[in-house]
């Protein structure tokens, strides 16, 4: 064959095996979708064994992962994403054993009545089916999606990104291991076995109808193309821009501590504060503190001329710093007459997944908790406190901004839809 029939009969054969990827989960969903809650907790706890178990296999294979990512010139927020620790593994195995403590939703009664014909309507807790997640650098994102999609009785095909190849397949390798020993179909978690991005494409198209859901994890870029392409529903956020608001009242100490966690616990995480609002009347007795707190953990400050004339450290802020999602020890700093330009600002440029008031002010944090509208919002908290884990959820898939089926964390319970249960006893409709 030429060169361009040998591309075509590639083409053909991923089409083929990714065809059969989907007819395999959906085969395995079918089968969780009625597996006991016993069964799929001695599935968890199994995996985590086997992932402490090739706990020196991962890193050597995350080692590979890392080193290609730094000689392709990938950033420090990037790099820090994809790597793997002793710490991170143990983390890793016991976001597993988690998962598996919490109340299995499948099956839970949503809601149970009977109408004056005697019908009884019960709406119960069902499984999606199979969701297809597609992520990027994180190698740990591997076990939380696959531990959550089997509790949680849907089948995975997971599409991690190609920096993390290595690391995310011997991590499905300890997942199908835990599957198998409790008597579990191996293909409930199944990774596709190809860095093709034409992969990507035919999971957005649905496989011929056997994926149900698709949940993106990652960058602007890789939920944008989701979102433009997918023909079968979407859990996702677009970008991760965080706001921070600091009141009239708010207690300088506590401003400095949560807005430096919120900033430089992690820069790279879509939970990680991007812009600080500071009402005016506070920019000269809070913010110097707040800047040389962030400017002590290396982080640099594009603030407005308000703040820049009491506090020498930070650099002049442009138009393109409110609305970034700078993933990076960078954040932007504005003075605002109040709550209501707070707000304002927040509607114009966040993207409603997390937002955070500092204030002691009661009457001022509840309007904010209640009006801005994103799907996490907090007061007195820092906002690296939007994860599954921290919601007492396990894991969590990812943050979800839309406003139908899931907002907010998707966990165990967002990863289920229900069914109605009609119960009669010979009734017929006159």
């Amino acid at each position: 064959m030429n060169m361009a029939e040998n591309i075509a009969a590639a083409a053909i054969d991923l089409e083929r095996d990714m065809q059969a990827l989907g007819n395999r989960a959906r085969d395995a969903a079918h089968l969780l979708a009625t597996a006991p809650t016993a069964a799929k907790q001695s599935a968890l706890h199994a995996m985590a064994s086997r992932i402490r178990a090739a706990e020196a296999p991962l890193l050597e294979a995350n080692a590979a992962d890392v080193a290609r990512a730094t000689a392709a010139g990938k950033p420090a927020s990037f790099i820090d994403r994809l790597t793997l620790t002793a710490e991170r593994i143990e983390a890793m195995a016991k976001g597993l054993e988690d998962v598996a403590s919490l109340p299995d939703p499948v099956g839970a009664v949503m809601a149970n009545w009977q109408r004056p014909n005697g019908l009884d309507f019960t709406r119960v807790r069902v499984p999606i089916g199979v969701i297809g997640i597609i992520y990027e650098s994180r190698p740990n994102v591997t076990a939380d999606a696959g531990a959550l999609a089997m509790m949680s009785g849907n089948a995975a095909i997971l599409r991690g990104g190609s920096d993390s190849h290595d690391s995310s397949g011997l991590i499905v390798a300890c997942l199908q291991a835990g599957l198998e020993e409790a008597g579990l179909p191996t293909a409930a978690i199944q990774m596709v076995p190809t860095p093709d991005r034409t992969a990507v494409g035919m999971m957005l198209q649905g496989l011929g109808g056997t994926i149900d859901l698709i949940v993106p994890r990652g960058g602007k870029s890789l939920v944008g193309r989701v979102q433009d392409e997918a023909r079968v529903p979407v859990f996702a956020h677009l970008e991760g821009i965080c706001h921070v608001y600091v009141d009239k009242a708010a207690d300088v100490d506590m401003a400095v501590d949560i807005i430096t966690n919120a900033k430089m616990r992690r820069t790279g995480v879509c939970g990680a504060a991007e812009c600080v609002l500071v009402h005016e009347d506070v920019v000269a007795s809070h913010t110097p503190a707040i800047i040389a707190a962030l400017a002590d953990k290396g982080c640099e400050v594009h603030a407005d001329p308000a703040i820049n004339a009491v506090a020498a450290s930070s650099t002049p802020a442009g138009d393109n710093d409110w609305g970034m999602e700078f993933l990076d020890a960078v954040i932007a700093m504005k003075t605002v007459s109040g709550l209501d330009e707070a707000m304002g600002h927040i509607a114009r440029y966040g993207s409603q997944h997390t937002d955070c008031i500092i204030t002691e002010d009661g009457e001022t944090a509840a309007r904010f908790l209640n009006e801005v509208d994103s799907a996490i919002v907090m007061h007195n908290a820092s906002t690296q406190f939007a994860d599954g884990g921290e919601f007492g959820f396990g894991a969590e898939i990812g943050i979800a901004t839309g406003k139908l089926h899931a907002r907010g964390p998707v966990a165990l319970e967002q990863l289920t839809t229900f069914k109605y249960q009609v119960r009669g006893s010979g009734q017929t409709r006159p």
